[in-house]
């Protein structure tokens, strides 16, 4: 989601380089992100080889920032 904050879409082969992770790995955390619709998919192709790209949804970018704010609240309430 992280990427996807910064970037108005990114492609499957992108995120398997930059997380280097496995296709299977990285599809199913996708199939997660789209099943909680955070996340949507634009399927096409560039000649003839198949381009899938991932954009964040105004649901995926909204959980994001709460799941930051949070992680900055429990970080500052456990400050010493």
């Amino acid at each position: 989601m992280s990427i996807l904050m910064v970037n108005e879409q990114y492609d499957f082969n992108s995120f398997k380089e930059i997380l280097e992770v496995t296709d299977g790995n990285l599809a199913s955390h996708l199939r997660h992100l789209e099943n909680a619709q955070y996340i949507s998919i634009e399927k096409s192709f560039v000649g003839r080889k198949p381009m899938t790209n991932y954009s964040a949804t105004i649901e995926g970018k909204n959980a994001f920032q709460a799941h930051l704010e949070f992680l900055e609240n429990l970080i500052n309430e456990n400050k010493s």
